[in-house]
């Protein structure tokens, strides 16, 4: 056990004391190098120490982009045009003789069939005169009968100079006025059953009929009030609509001939339109007829297609909204209409290379289809360009691609 004194305490201090003396008896006997070594050395050891002790620089945060590969796919290019529904047919149906309107043989508008009857009109007059020409006929008919029979006589007499080349001329004058008389007497009896027959009026379709424009009873001629209804044929109907010339040219530029068949394309130019509801009508119209001219009041040039319309709900006169298939790109470049940025430049995108380096791509656009794009010049299929996040970046920028099936993989739903 080791036992502590004061005596003991103060030789120790003495000694410390004579320790500090001669250090720093030693210190003041350094010269000014030494000195310089002593700092060099603490500075070293202080950045040994510092460079060993500090904490490591934060990893640089690289932007998280959401990334799309570019897609190859058949896009179809519309246009949108307002147009107007009209019958195939609309035929007006009118008196063609004078007379009082007898009876009316249909009921407003219902369905007649072509030839079907429509109208009478009092047949008295008309048939009185088919009856008088008809009589004139037999008449003369007879009376060549007899002139023939007469040159028959005096023929082999003149052979005979029993009879004068003045009888012979005058047989042969009387046969050839009698022959004249009765063709006369055809044409006015022909004449006189048309007249006869157009008291009955008939549809020249097959169609929807109007109501009566005139009341029985009611004199009509070919000259005064001779409309008496309409007839529409809608079974199929016309939808007139009018495009630009851009768009012409535009069709021109693809070699798309509005209105005329091609074998070489595997689709035709057709129309679809929508119903007053809003609705879509199921069927289809293929374009059959483009105006060669230009209006130069308007600048467009008009468009024609016939639309099926079976169960007649479309009407004529109808105005409808009209989408017209322009054109089908081919394996065309798509990508969404988000991925891209206009400046004054022109469009760009960014592209994620292979080393997730984002490279700012000028391109060229073509028609927009929805929420997609056609690129005509820049990309190329199966590159990965950028759709969430472009506004952050710049050219050359690292980043880290994202695609939705790697979010859904992190966040899956439960």
């Amino acid at each position: 056990m080791i036992k502590f004194s004061f005596e003991n305490i103060r030789e120790s201090a003495k000694q410390v004391g004579r320790f500090v003396l001669r250090l720093q008896e030693k210190i003041r006997r350094f010269s000014p190098r030494t000195w310089l070594y002593i700092a060099i050395g603490v500075l070293l050891l202080g950045g040994g120490l510092y460079w060993i002790l500090k904490p490591a620089p934060p990893a640089p945060i690289l932007p998280i982009v959401e990334v799309e590969p570019v897609v190859t796919e058949d896009m179809e290019i519309y246009g949108e045009y307002v147009g107007r529904i009209r019958a195939q047919q609309f035929v007006e149906i009118r008196a063609r003789v004078e007379g009082f309107l007898e009876k009316m043989l249909f009921d407003e508008g219902t369905y007649v069939k072509k030839g079907q009857p429509l109208f009478i009109i009092d047949p008295k007059q008309y048939q009185a005169r088919a009856n008088k020409a008809k009589a004139q006929l037999n008449k003369n008919k007879a009376l060549a009968l007899k002139a023939e029979r007469d040159l028959e006589r005096i023929r082999p007499l003149y052979q005979q100079n029993a009879a004068s080349q003045l009888d012979l001329d005058n047989a042969i004058a009387s046969y050839e006025s009698a022959k004249a008389e009765v063709e006369m007497s055809e044409a006015d009896l022909t004449q006189a059953e048309t007249a006869l027959s157009y008291t009955v009026v008939s549809s020249p379709i097959s169609g929807y009929i109007s109501e009566r424009n005139v009341d029985i009873g009611t004199l009509v001629s070919p000259s005064g009030q001779s409309l008496l209804a309409t007839v529409v044929k809608s079974d199929t109907v016309r939808v007139d609509f009018s495009m630009t010339g851009l768009d012409y040219l535009k069709s021109k530029a693809r070699n798309v001939n509005l209105g005329q068949k091609d074998s070489t394309r595997t689709w035709d130019p057709y129309i679809t339109i929508t119903l007053p509801d809003n609705s879509e009508y199921p069927q289809r119209g293929l374009v059959d007829f483009a105006d060669p001219q230009v209006d130069p009041q308007t600048g467009t040039f008009s468009v024609r297609a016939e639309m099926p319309n079976p169960e007649h709900i479309l009407l004529p006169g109808q105005f409808t909204k009209v989408r017209l298939l322009l054109d089908v790109r081919e394996n065309a470049v798509v990508v969404p209409t988000k991925a891209v940025a206009i400046e004054k430049g022109g469009a760009y995108i960014f592209v994620v290379r292979g080393d997730s380096i984002a490279e700012r791509r000028m391109v060229e656009l073509g028609p927009e289809v929805g929420n997609n794009v056609i690129v005509e010049r820049g990309l190329i299929a199966h590159e990965n360009i950028v759709v969430e996040g472009f506004h952050k970046l710049t050219h050359g920028d690292k980043v880290i691609p994202s695609t939705p099936q790697m979010e859904q993989e992190k966040h899956p739903k439960n």
